[in-house]
C-alpha cells in the first residue's frame, strides 16, 4: 500500500487549483426573495436568478460598461411604462447595443438603487407578471447534435 503525500496548495501550480468564485453582486436581492427558493446560473459574465421556470433578474457588477451595473429586470417592452412609474431611474441596457430591450436595468449608481431593488423583489414575491420570462429552449451544441444524428 502506498502512502499519499500531502501537498500544500502553495506547492501546486496555480492552474491546478479550483477557480475562486467571485462574490455575488447585490446579494441582498437573493435574501429578499429567498421564500421563492430562487436558483442562479452564470449568464453574460453576471448572475441570473430564476424562480421556477422563469428568469426574473440578473445581478451585474463588472469593471467594464459600468453604466449597466446593477439589477437587470427580465420584462417586455409592453410593461416598460408601468414599471417606469414605479422605478423612475429604470432604463434599457446599453451594453446590448439596442436602443430599447426587454431587459431593463435598475442602475447601481441611482440614488434609490437599494429601495428600487427591494421593491422589485416585492413585485417578484407578489408574482407580478411584469417581471420574469420563461427563457426560450436552449439549442443543443453542434457536438451533441452530431452525436444524436450519428445514433439515428
Amino acid at each position: 500500500m502506498t502512502k499519499k503525500k500531502h501537498v500544500s496548495p502553495e506547492g501546486l501550480d496555480a492552474s491546478l487549483l479550483p477557480k475562486q468564485r467571485k462574490p455575488i453582486p447585490h446579494a441582498f436581492v437573493l435574501d429578499a426573495i429567498s421564500a421563492l427558493s430562487p436558483y442562479t446560473r452564470p449568464m453574460f459574465g453576471c448572475l441570473a436568478i430564476y424562480v421556477k421556470d422563469k428568469i426574473v433578474l440578473i445581478l451585474r457588477d463588472k469593471p467594464t460598461n459600468t453604466a449597466d451595473n446593477g439589477i437587470w429586470l427580465a420584462t417586455t417592452q409592453e410593461h416598460h411604462p408601468s414599471l417606469r412609474r414605479e422605478f423612475p431611474n429604470m432604463r434599457s441596457i446599453q451594453v446590448l447595443g439596442k436602443p430599447v430591450t426587454g431587459w431593463q436595468v435598475l442602475p447601481v449608481d441611482a440614488p434609490d438603487f437599494e429601495s428600487a431593488a427591494l421593491r422589485a423583489c416585492e413585485l417578484i414575491l407578489a408574482r407580478d407578471t411584469r417581471i420574469g420570462k420563461v427563457p426560450k429552449a436552449r439549442r443543443a451544441s453542434a457536438k451533441k447534435a452530431a452525436k444524436r444524428r450519428a445514433r439515428s
